[in-house]
């Protein structure tokens, strides 16, 4: 068995592990020497708890020039580090460039030369962090290979998302992203009536990008996403041209499988969603669920009308049975009103709250929800 990469932490120094002076940008005396908020406590858990080698990137601008004689940095620089020893914050590796910006130096963030080490094929890079405050941070970690924390202190992120794991405002948030990754999966499901492709991210921000061929269907698939802070990208290709049912049907039981899929084996999740009420005009829906690995369906909603736009009214209860089926969830679905639209968006943006609180998880909890043993 091949031996497992190990995973990096490239962490900047200044605004990131210490409050960086806003005039001279240089911490050159033992009064400007101040740690953010949370470094000891949350980087400390990192450092113990979770597998990831801190390795220190740092620009320090004329370093070792009279505007920044060495005589006043390695004092600070080495208590910083003696600090961080005793809470067991060790580094792997400490890289300090002292070029100034205008040089265009290679061993100048961005640029990686001063990490030649790390690109040799040993390193988990691509699920390695660089953590930093300023954009070139960000730009370090596309040029790694690797993902970007941006910690909101400097620089602003605008126009950068896209490149951007997380935006943490506290070291508690990023040790509580890297205790808990993302639960994202891709998932198809291929039959001869029908060809189902997903990407999901159980833990995302409600983006979605759905195509089935069913208008209602799509619009209903963007409110759980959009209010279960899914991020869901689906395409379905089915029989149309029959009619819709092996479509929805096929599409809810990949989703359902993507679903239990992602959640792994349930550790440290909610498991339950207590019900959620939710009006929507002359509508109420009623839904509750349970991941517990067992699949049932209680439906009380009737439809007085054949259609919802081109989505057939008949096929409501057997798109949630049939995610019911494959996520292996207990569901109770209950809705009342006139109006069938209102209705069955009700009970959709209600589904979607109750996965979003079923599925979260307690960075601190690590026990699986059952006494069971398995779920």
């Amino acid at each position: 068995m091949s031996e497992q990469k190990k995973k990096i932490l490239f962490i900047d120094r200044d605004g990131t592990l210490i409050k960086e002076p806003p005039v001279d940008f240089q911490i050159d005396s033992f009064e400007k020497l101040e740690f953010l908020p949370g470094v000891f406590t949350w980087l400390g858990r990192i450092a113990r708890e979770l597998d990831f080698e801190l390795v220190m990137v740092t620009n320090q601008d004329g370093l070792g020039t009279a505007s920044f004689p060495e005589h006043t940095f390695w004092p600070v620089h080495k208590l910083m580090m003696k600090s961080l020893a005793g809470e067991d914050i060790q580094f792997r590796s400490v890289h300090i460039d002292v070029s100034f910006p205008n040089e265009g130096k290679p061993t100048r963030k961005p640029g990686t030369a001063m990490l030649v080490d790390y690109l040799n094929g040993e390193f988990d890079l691509g699920n390695s962090f660089v953590i930093g405050d300023r954009i070139t941070d960000v730009k370090l970690a596309k040029n790694l290979g690797a993902k970007a924390i941006f910690i909101r202190n400097y620089d602003s992120s605008e126009g950068y998302e896209n490149e951007i794991a997380l935006v943490a405002t506290h070291w508690r948030d990023i040790y509580e992203y890297l205790r808990l990754p993302d639960r994202k999966v891709i998932h198809s499901r291929k039959t001869l009536e029908t060809d189902i492709q997903i990407e999901l991210n159980l833990d995302g921000t409600g983006m979605s990008a759905i195509s089935t061929g069913v208008g209602f269907f799509d619009h209903m698939l963007d409110q759980l996403a959009r209010h279960g802070q899914l991020d869901i990208t689906l395409t379905a290709k089915g029989d149309l041209h029959i009619d819709e049912h092996h479509t929805i049907e096929d599409t809810a039981i990949a989703l359902g499988e993507a679903v239990l899929k992602a959640l792994g084996d349930k550790r440290g999740i909610e498991r339950y969603a207590a019900e959620r009420i939710l009006p929507m005009d002359d509508c109420l829906a009623q839904v509750a669920i349970d991941f517990g690995g067992r699949p049932w369906l209680v439906w009380e909603a009737e439809f007085k009308r054949e259609k919802v736009g081109n989505f057939p009214t008949e096929m409501f209860m057997h798109f949630f049975k049939s995610f019911s089926d494959a996520a292996k969830c207990n569901l109770n679905v209950k809705a009342e009103g006139e109006n069938e639209h209102h209705k069955i968006e009700i009970i959709f943006k209600a589904f979607a709250k109750c996965i979003r609180d079923a599925v979260r998880r307690d960075p601190s909890n690590k026990r699986l929800p059952t006494t069971k043993g398995v779920l």
